[in-house]
């Protein structure tokens, strides 16, 4: 097995990176990598990342959304957390989450925190989870990959993965929020998380060969992230249908209700309803947004040629799309 970082906290290259590394590089070695994301929501390839996230708090943070390549629910990461991923051969095609998940846990059980494998996927303390994971199988290599909550701000985490309390029926995966804690209040000795990750890498990595990343993998890397991790149709237009109620208040306007089908992360179905004014009724504007892209700039290009004031008086275009999209 060799040890790799990926030198880099973008959330996007680090998983097309991390797609490369299991995709193209030698099948007869297994890998070992440590990484770190800046802030991101990580959605699980099965679920609808607008069912997942809270928009209006993760496009005013700049906070990155990016699919990944295996299953599970979504998370959130941060430089305050550590994340791993082993790339292993499956034995006889199958595989054990806890295999991996073993180094790792001994890493932080010799730290004197009483930490133990749980459930299919997760690590826990006390019963509060510091860990899950999630694995990708394909032509007998298995990807297995996790996050490590060291000194995560759960304020932060909880308010970008939850949702407006809007009604939306979807067939995705739905995240599970359990109980969290993390790993530094757990510490016998306290250390920061630069010091956590060296730790790990001397405990799990030991005298593992490093892979040095040459300029080779790092372009095979960003193409990836361009035409995958990088796009809104991977990370949003993959999501499965769903259907969304959403009710808005708006002082001087009035109540706005919308109701919309989303096909492929396409609008398929639109329609509003409210005590608001208009001269208009809505028709113009269903037929305006039926087939249109679920995201800002492709709902100022379709709204741009209608007089919105005339079928929502008072309503400007901005809050229209903030209404649509949060």
């Amino acid at each position: 097995m060799r040890y790799l970082e990926t030198g880099s906290t973008d959330p996007e290259f680090n998983l097309a990176l991390e797609q490369h590394v299991f995709d193209a590089l030698s099948l007869e070695d297994e890998f070992f990598m440590l990484w770190q994301n800046r802030d991101a929501v990580i959605v699980g390839l099965h679920q609808n990342t607008a069912e997942e996230i809270n928009h209006e708090y993760v496009e005013r943070r700049g906070i990155k959304v990016v699919r990944r390549c295996s299953g599970g629910g979504a998370v959130f990461h941060d430089l305050s957390g550590i994340n791993f991923t082993f790339i292993t051969r499956a034995s006889g095609g199958k595989f054990d989450m806890s295999d991996s998940c073993r180094p790792i846990l001994d890493a932080v059980l010799s730290l004197g925190v009483k930490a133990e494998y749980s459930g299919r996927n997760d690590m826990t303390i006390g019963g509060k989870k510091f860990s899950g994971g999630a694995s990708y199988l394909r032509d007998g290599r298995i990807l297995h990959h996790g996050t490590l909550l060291f000194d995560a701000d759960f304020e932060k985490m909880t308010a970008a993965l939850r949702p407006p309390e809007d009604k939306i029926v979807s067939k995705g995966v739905k995240s599970i929020r359990g109980r969290v804690t993390n790993i530094r209040e757990h510490l016998t000795k306290d250390m920061t998380v630069d010091e956590f990750w060296e730790h790990l890498r001397r405990n799990v990595a030991g005298d593992m060969p490093v892979y040095a990343l040459s300029e080779r993998d790092i372009d095979a890397a960003n193409k990836i992230r361009n035409e995958r991790y990088g796009t809104w149709e991977w990370n949003f237009g993959r999501s499965p249908d769903y259907s969304i109620k959403k009710r808005r208040y708006i002082p001087g306007f009035g109540a706005i209700r919308v109701s919309m089908e989303v096909h492929e992360g396409h609008i398929a179905a639109f329609k509003t309803d409210g005590d608001y004014f208009g001269i208009k009724t809505c028709g113009d504007v269903t037929a305006a947004l039926t087939g249109v892209k679920l995201g800002a700039d492709a709902l100022r290009g379709a709204l741009a040629a209608l007089p919105l004031g005339e079928y929502y008086s008072g309503l400007e275009i901005e809050d229209f799309i903030r209404i649509i999209l949060e």
